[in-house]
């Protein structure tokens, strides 16, 4: 098939997914163009695996101060009548099927030319039920609403009893963990304000990646420039990462069986949805504020086991030459069924968020 693959830019969840499934698509004999929105082009890096030749469309994105989400921000720094100009002249002729990952441009453009098209996403299972906070009406709209298609394959930590499909990670691969070590990204955080928060924890080393130039010392702190690469090198032999409540890096760290404390962007209903069901599982931690406090006693908490997910991208890259995309459920027990170790859920789906 030709495939016009679309991956919001906004963080660096989706992008770590696409990293997953473009050699498993390509290994099955598919032809690939992409589309990103959400970030300027220059704003993207470590982008191989995707060529030179894709196109970057500003699209919508979120605006977060101090770690909230602005609503009012949100809506007045978005152009949405280019992004509407941007679906009306995107050309969708020749391609057999438009994949999305929450990516607004080529979703629309597909469903309003009656194009066949799939979700693969984390966002995709909120269509189910799975935890979710209460409230955060509009949120919960804008994630309905946001990027519609055809079909969905949505992602999750656990099927919650739905036809939802395990996290789709890179092949990883843990090392001997260094003793001491943490590893830290919130990108919808100030960096001072994490300095201040990690300072007083100095017979702990933070390796803290952010937007810089260049790499920083700050005594037990070191600050590094975005990289994939060196994140996941990190990553690999870390006690345990602090992060906002992004959905794939959680995944990477329960993959791992690396202790995750998660600061959800107050406001934003997925991630708060998120720390929600890390809480239910008993896989992670949350604050709702850069506390010291609260990351001293997340430090005293012994290490968790992995629970390593099968290789879900190979699995769905299979499984759409079958063509058989309204008959998920299979796929979805054959891959949960995969999991060495799953993790069982108690809790009601809907309840407030308890902070540490």
């Amino acid at each position: 098939m030709k495939i016009l693959y679309g991956i919001q830019g906004t963080g660096n969840g989706h992008l770590a997914r696409a990293r997953a499934l473009v050699p498993e698509l390509i290994a099955q004999g598919h032809e690939l163009d992409f589309v990103f929105s959400g970030r300027k082009r220059e704003d993207f890096f470590n982008m191989e695996v995707f060529g030179d030749d894709f196109k970057v469309f500003d699209g919508a994105t979120l605006v977060t101060r101090a770690g909230q989400l602005d609503l009012k921000q949100t809506w007045r720094s978005n152009d949405f009548l280019g992004l509407f100009k941007a679906i009306k002249q995107l050309d969708l002729d020749g391609y057999d099927l438009v994949l999305s990952d929450f990516e607004p441009i080529t979703a629309w453009a597909a469903k309003l030319r009656g194009k066949t098209s799939m979700s693969i996403s984390h966002q995709s299972a909120f269509h189910y039920d799975i935890p979710k906070v209460s409230g955060h009406k509009i949120s919960q709209f804008v994630t309905s609403y946001f990027a519609p298609t055809t079909h969905t394959l949505g992602l999750h930590w656990h099927h919650f009893n739905q036809a939802i499909l395990p996290p789709m990670i890179e092949p990883l691969q843990a090392k001997p963990i260094v003793k001491g070590k943490y590893l830290l990204y919130m990108g919808f955080e100030d960096l001072s304000d994490i300095i201040k928060f990690l300072m007083p924890f100095q017979q702990v080393k933070f390796e803290v990646f952010a937007k810089v130039d260049s790499k920083k010392r700050y005594g037990h702190i070191t600050v590094n420039p975005l990289s994939h690469v060196e994140f996941h090198r990190h990553l690999s032999d870390c006690e345990g990462v602090i992060a906002n409540a992004g959905f794939e890096l959680a995944s990477e760290c329960l993959h791992l069986g690396k202790k995750i404390l998660v600061k959800p962007v107050l406001g934003q209903y997925e991630q708060l949805s998120n720390a929600l069901a890390l809480q239910g599982l008993g896989a992670g931690s949350a604050i709702n504020r850069l506390d010291s406090e609260a990351l001293r006693r997340w430090l005293e908490q012994p290490a968790k086991a992995p629970n390593a997910y099968p290789n879900v991208a190979k699995a769905i890259a299979c499984w759409l030459n079958e063509g058989n995309w309204d008959n998920v459920k299979v796929l979805s027990e054959q891959l949960w069924a995969e999991l060495p170790t799953p993790y069982t859920f108690e809790q009601p789906l809907k309840q407030k968020l308890q902070f540490a």
